[in-house]
């Protein structure tokens, strides 16, 4: 009844209510809940989507001012949930200044169209300590929305979890992929997880809440952990052994790098993503849970939930039509890197050459198998840097196989004594095998990009 009572006093007209970044991670969620609620809303996207109950969907693009002054016309309440991290690398240089850009037009068309109050999704600053790139834009983009004459109400969010995130599907497959993690100093960082249903709770509960209007509000979850046991409680989710090894001189750059080519998340994505653990994200003040009493979830429950809901609905793909299937090119991969292996045992049991047991011959060997089976274990798991391996695998192989039957072109022999007439065949069948290697790693690295993204399984 209360709640009736406050949405009328809320919603004096039907579809004054905004949300940007309607199909995106938090958007999406909050449109749902505010029509289950019986609020009708506008969502706003840059594709033209279908209406459904009680929500319509507006086609605009923030940097089209026109556009979206339009989709603001009678509008009183609108949330902010605009990012700008993703995209290729030379556009991620530069979305510090797309995100201002984006709030700038946006007070502007707010302004224009009358809009009331304006509700912002940031990410939770320590104002004392030099801020990253992305977390000094989250707070711009606050007090640029804020520097108008529409009242702002900015959220201050620690990490979120929840299913379709970044920040979740990092975590899911750095954990899930591997049982001995190499990691950055980033992850004795301090956080509070928070839901990401719980961030939605407080969206509404503010719209609903008129005296949050023109305030800043930090919101975390119960639990106060760092990045490593957070890995360590879904380890535990998963019942799975988690080895950490902290490696001090691993830069952010670096980390985004081994995130991309472990699991499907960018390196544009998982970049910002790691800058905003690098230092402390804790709650200072927790105004906002007198006003807004909710019972929050713990990072367990959080973990439970999403996964959940990421087996209950998975993200759907693209359908690209394709040459050769995924599938294929995985197991064609996988038997290629084991018959290269089992080829490569014939340097010792048919060839009759002595250069084969020198050391280095043998420590060259040694790592070349410690690289096929790493190649296979990342393989299997179906990260790009199993790919990688193997493709780089596959050609030195295939190079040096060809090197090693230089002879029979050119009659001089460039790695060791000239090979029997046996290893000069066996030679051949392992240039077919490598080069098969080549082109089933070479395809799979290039369809997993398309294939998997936040947490979509092949």
């Amino acid at each position: 009844m209360e709640q009736q009572s406050t949405q009328q006093h809320m919603q004096k007209k039907p579809y004054n209510i905004l949300v940007t970044g309607a199909t995106g991670f938090i958007g999406a969620r909050l449109i749902k809940t505010l029509s289950e609620n019986n609020y009708t809303i506008k969502g706003m996207s840059r594709r033209k989507l279908s209406d459904e109950k009680n929500v319509k969907y507006v086609q605009a693009d923030v940097f089209d001012i026109d556009s979206l002054t339009s989709a603001m016309e009678g509008i009183e309440v609108a949330f902010y949930l605009l990012h700008s991290m993703e995209g290729s690398k030379s556009d991620w240089k530069d979305f510090i200044k797309r995100e201002k850009t984006q709030a700038q037009n946006f007070l502007k068309a707010a302004t224009r169209a009358g809009v009331k109050r304006i509700i912002y999704l940031g990410g939770l600053v320590n104002d004392s300590l030099e801020l990253s790139p992305h977390m000094q834009s989250r707070k711009e983009v606050g007090q640029i929305l804020a520097s108008g004459s529409v009242q702002v109400t900015e959220l201050r969010a620690s990490l979120i979890i929840g299913a379709g995130g970044g920040s979740y599907a990092m975590l899911r497959y750095l954990v899930e992929r591997l049982r001995i993690m190499v990691c950055p100093k980033w992850v004795k960082s301090l956080a509070q997880p928070i839901a990401v249903d719980d961030v939605v709770s407080y969206l509404v509960g503010c719209m609903e809440h008129p005296e949050t209007a023109g305030k800043i509000f930090e919101i975390g979850g119960p639990d106060l952990m760092t990045y490593e046991e957070i890995m360590r409680s879904y380890s535990a989710y998963l019942n799975k052994n988690l080895f950490v090894i902290q490696i001090p001189f691993l830069t952010t750059r670096l980390s985004s790098y081994w995130v991309d080519l472990i699991t499907p998340v960018k390196a544009s994505l998982a970049r910002p993503l790691i800058d905003s653990l690098v230092h402390d994200t804790v709650v200072q003040d927790d105004s906002i849970t007198k006003i807004i009493p909710l019972r929050l979830k713990s990072v367990r429950e959080s973990i439970d939930v999403a996964t959940k809901d990421m087996a209950k609905n998975p993200p759907t793909a693209e359908l690209i039509e394709e040459r050769s299937s995924f599938k294929i090119n995985q197991n064609i991969l996988v038997v290629s890197l084991i018959a290269l292996a089992i080829v490569g045992t014939s340097y010792y049991w048919l060839d009759d050459r002595v250069d084969v047991f020198n050391p280095m011959w043998l420590l060259g060997s040694a790592i070349w198998y410690v690289t096929i089976i790493a190649a296979i274990i990342f393989v299997r798991n179906k990260t790009r840097l199993g790919y990688f391996i193997a493709g780089v695998l596959s050609w030195v192989t295939l190079a040096f196989w060809l090197f090693d039957n230089y002879y029979v072109v050119f009659q001089m022999s460039l790695i060791a004594q000239q090979p029997n007439e046996m290893m000069t065949i066996r030679n051949f069948i392992g240039i077919a095998i490598a080069s098969l290697t080549v082109v089933a790693s070479h395809n799979l690295f290039h369809k997993v990009i398309r294939h998997q993204y936040r947490g979509k399984p092949i």
